[in-house]
């Protein structure tokens, strides 16, 4: 058997910090590889050897499968681990390293070239008498086949790309009015995406739940299953709450597509760790979706309902040991559920984020579990997926379970960046979600019009704690004898207090020896502020004392009040500025990322919806419309061009 010692890990982000510390623990060496883009990483301060692949373009660095065998020989690694998304299911980086006698710990390039093929899995799993969704999954991919076969599927089907994941290269389409569009779209994120542009088409099915079962095999033919995990909750096809077990099993339904897997697993001769997912309808049938062959993000609610450490399995797995168990072996205890923290902005239809984080404080409390690899004062960027980190909490029951992730939802300081913290916090509380009562359609269904998908007003005591925070901050900045002295202190001070586009009048009354009193339209709040140390500031309102994280620099507050931040601005000082037009013909880009396609050029007409440019960032393309109608006037950027946050792409007149 294959003896390790040094293991480089393929990846970045928190996949990377996560198996490092098992390898680590094991007692094995780690090499880290990293970007341009992330020198000073988590990842890389965790290795203890780490080698720059590249700029910080993925197909330069993390898709460069030369440049990490070459850091593997330079380093004298003798296995990698590719983590999850990257190479981790790319049958040619497999290959490459048994080329260059490096192990590579995942299944075999067989087994990942045709599980990562939905079209040639789907085929594969017919045969093998595995239920499967009415669909198409043929080699014609001309438009006209397809339309024909849409027709003969039925609608509303999906689009799927045939190499993709992770909600890339997917489309619902209702009707045939769509299709044409939907299958170009589709297309293109999944050529730049996975670099193949190979669709699937599949009857939709409406409101399942999306159940998966995780699979384990070894090098002497043994493979079991661990449980599953139910990860219906999802936002634009992509999961972020994931739990195990699943609410709606039963004993007799976990061993039918616990077997299912198995066979799926048989038909490649399966070894590592892998996934095989299902939708599961009302009626307890249930379909073979795909098979992931490798690790999946949501592992840690498995590993702690069934007390494993996947990561250790696949290590000692792919040394040639064979599994610690046996199926009947295996045991679920209690219930765990994880939410996954994205910087994005569900208020502008889930957009991913970049910024600059300036605090990160996870809440990390008894059986409570968060992987991350963020550090205060790195920057995210819009060259890699948006995930931040997952917050995972384990119970006896699942109501303990879900109360214990709210807590950390809740208590987890995050400030720069914005993220989905509020949205999850509300998924938690959500009456149908407690009840176990949900489906992929609970998001749509229930949170279509939901507050915490639109922009975030600033309460009465958040407007107060933002004006009493720049009256310390404009106080502090004198000498200590003249500190918050003012000659005419019986006279309100007035602020200006920003968010966006919107602002906010706060009158504050600061007089020397009392509590602060803000005026704030018809509320009048009583704030004495206990300490303030420029990281937190311990308040009374209205004589409750309070504890918020903060950060002000410059007129910019970023203020934390559970279960998510807000970015303030004083603008106090500022001009008063006249109201913006209702629409624009100014296309500014979202954020910062590269052109793929331009749709239109200079003197051509434009109408108002019209599909101008596609901006792809994160992994994900963004299509970019015309607010109005007219005349493109003016075109600034073409295919290749990389653009920052809301720097102007074009002008219509």
């Amino acid at each position: 058997m294959p003896a390790l010692k040094k293991i480089l890990i393929a990846n970045r982000g928190e996949i990377a910090c996560r198996v490092q510390r098992t390898a680590q623990n094991l007692g094995y060496r780690t090499v880290a590889v990293f970007s341009d883009a992330d020198a000073n990483a988590l990842h890389v301060q965790m290795a203890d050897e780490a080698v720059n692949i590249g700029p910080a373009p993925v197909q330069q660095s993390y898709l460069n499968i030369p440049a990490i065998i070459d850091a593997a020989r330079r380093t004298g690694a003798d296995a990698i681990h590719p983590g999850y998304g990257f190479l981790s299911e790319n049958p040619g980086f497999a290959l490459a390293c048994q080329q260059a006698g490096i192990i590579f710990i995942g299944p075999s390039p067989e087994a990942i070239e045709l599980m990562g093929s939905k079209r040639l899995s789907k085929l594969a799993m017919i045969k093998a008498g595995v239920p499967c969704i009415k669909g198409y999954q043929g080699s014609e991919q001309d438009d006209a086949t397809l339309r024909r076969e849409a027709e003969r599927i039925g609608y509303p089907l999906m689009i799927k790309a045939s190499a993709g994941g992770g909600g890339r290269g997917m489309r619902l389409v209702h009707s045939a009015a769509e299709l044409l569009e939907q299958l170009r779209s589709a297309r293109s994120e999944a050529l730049h995406g996975f670099g193949s542009d190979e669709l699937i088409l599949e009857q939709a099915l409406i409101d399942p739940r999306h159940v998966e079962v995780q699979v384990f095999g070894d090098q002497h033919g043994n493979l079991i299953y661990l449980g599953e995990r139910d990860c219906s909750i999802q936002r634009r096809h992509q999961k972020i709450i994931e739990e195990a077990p699943c609410p709606a099993m039963t004993t007799e339904l976990r061993q039918a597509m616990g077997e299912a897997a198995l066979k799926a697993g048989r038909t490649v001769n399966y070894v590592g760790a892998g996934t095989v997912e299902f939708l599961l309808d009302a009626h307890g049938r249930f379909y073979f979706l795909e098979m992931n062959t490798r690790l999946q993000v949501e592992h840690p609610v498995t590993e702690l309902i069934t007390g494993l450490d996947l990561v250790a399995w696949q290590l000692h797995i792919a040394e040639g040991q064979p599994l610690p168990l046996r199926q009947e072996q295996v045991r679920l205890n209690g219930h765990a559920m994880e939410v996954r923290l994205y910087a994005e902005d569900p208020a502008q239809g889930f957009l991913p984020q970049t910024g600059r984080v300036e605090a990160w404080e996870p809440a990390i409390q008894g059986s409570v579990r968060i992987d991350h690899s963020l550090i205060e004062g790195q920057s995210v960027s819009p060259f890699y997926d948006p995930l931040l980190g997952k917050l995972i909490a384990h119970g006896a029951t699942r109501e303990e379970a879900r109360r214990k992730l709210l807590r950390a939802v809740q208590d987890s300081v995050l400030l720069g960046v914005q993220s989905n913290q509020r949205l999850l916090a509300n998924l938690l509380e959500h009456p149908q979600f407690i009840s176990g009562e949900f489906s992929t359609g609970f998001i749509p269904t229930n949170f279509a019009d939901h507050p915490c998908l639109h922009p975030h007003a600033p309460s009465a005591d958040e407007l107060a704690i933002a004006a009493v925070l720049y009256y310390q901050a404009s106080a502090q900045a004198h000498p200590a004898p003249l500190a918050g002295w003012r000659n005419n202190a019986s006279v309100p001070l007035h602020y200006r207090i920003g968010l966006e586009d919107q602002e906010w009048p706060v009158e504050l009354h600061a007089e020397p020896g009392e509590p602060y009193r803000v005026q704030i339209g018809a509320r009048t709040l009583e704030l004495k502020v206990i300490q303030c140390d420029g990281r937190w500031a311990t308040l009374q309102i209205d004589g409750i004392r309070q504890r918020h994280a903060y950060r002000l620099e410059a007129g910019q507050l970023w203020l934390f009040t559970r279960p998510g931040s807000l970015r303030l601005v004083d603008r106090t000082r500022a001009l008063v500025s006249g109201q913006a037009s209702v629409s624009s013909g100014t296309l500014k880009a979202p954020m910062d990322g590269a052109i793929v396609d331009v749709l239109v050029s200079e003197g051509s007409p434009v109408s108002k919806g019209q599909l101008l440019v596609v901006l792809e960032a994160m992994k994900m393309e963004h299509p970019l419309k015309s607010g109005i109608d007219g005349v493109l006037k003016r075109l600034q950027v073409r295919v290749g061009d990389q653009v920052k946050n809301r720097q102007i792409l074009l002008e219509v007149e």
